[in-house]
């Protein structure tokens, strides 16, 4: 029996199913990764701009890259890994969810089922005021840009030329309509911040109300790094499988991990998500 006729079998026998989604999955939808050594945004680090710190030394630079990834999100269409996953997340028979560690808002442009479908980063579109007294928040914010001075923002970055980013004074930066005095920020969770609780929460309620999970789905993303890892030792400890989409898997044999009967215990299929899983669940959703 081949590997995908292996995973299709175990697949038409699952009850409860939870995907992990990365950055891999809306790689084929055009939007930028800024993984390895294509992680600059004119010249700057996008880790470096992706923290707390950064935008209270330069709101206005940090606004920039936002807004560069704003528009590149709204010209991005989601590819068919996001419409496989939102077909399987209205099938009524399987207990599913889909945890997305993108901002991109792919996942609810390609119509997920929403009560299916977790932000654990937040989301592009979503702004929140910075002022502590000031608890407003704007969800699916799709304009652009958000302010005059931010115009312009979304030239591509050409490699080996610097392009010099405006210096844009707090004043001519988003602010919130409710206090008037906060910056508003970007929606979504920068290094050195928690995860929501709400969000973990709802992630552990589902895994224990649907105990066992009989298979994660990790798409795009490094099945190493927490909180894949994490995840995916849950599902294994409630004896379920794990099946990886990638380009890159660097560790299928422990992936696929065959018994002395030569049959699978997990799956690993190395190639561009929005092709293969697509393929791989099309027993349970058909053709995209």
């Amino acid at each position: 029996m081949d590997k995908l006729e292996s995973f299709r079998n175990y697949l038409k026998n699952c009850k409860s199913i939870i995907s992990l989604c990365g950055a891999g999955l809306s790689a084929s939808s055009g939007l930028p990764t800024f993984r390895g050594s294509g992680g600059l945004w004119k010249n700057y680090s996008s880790i470096d701009l992706a923290t707390p710190d950064a935008f209270h030394t330069d709101a206005g630079l940090v606004w920039q890259f936002y807004t560069f990834r704003r528009h590149a999100a709204l010209k991005a269409k989601p590819n068919n890994g996001h419409k496989a996953l939102s077909k399987l997340s209205y099938l009524e028979n399987i207990n599913y969810l889909t945890l997305t560690q993108n901002v991109d808002n792919a996942s609810r442009i390609a119509k997920h089922n929403p009560k299916k479908l977790l932000e654990l980063h937040g989301n592009l579109f979503t702004l929140s005021c910075t002022n502590f007294m000031c608890t407003f928040k704007e969800e699916q914010n799709y304009n652009h840009p958000l302010t005059p001075a931010l115009a312009d923002c979304e030239d591509e970055f050409s490699e080996g030329s610097f392009q010099p980013v405006k210096e844009i004074p707090e004043s001519e930066l988003p602010h919130c309509p409710r206090c008037n005095t906060g910056l508003l920020r970007p929606g979504v969770v920068w290094f050195g911040e928690p995860l929501p609780l709400k969000v973990i929460d709802k992630v552990d309620e589902f895994l224990v109300k649907n105990d066992p999970i009989n298979l994660i789905l990790v798409i795009g993303t490094s099945q190493s790094v927490w909180p894949a890892a994490a995840y995916i030792d849950r599902v294994k400890q409630q004896g379920g499988k794990v099946a990886v989409f990638n380009t890159e898997i660097p560790d299928m044999e422990t992936v696929e991990n065959k018994n002395a009967k030569g049959e699978y215990q997990g799956w690993a299929f190395k190639g561009d998500a929005a092709i293969t899983l697509p393929l791989a669940l099309e027993a349970l959703i058909g053709k995209i």
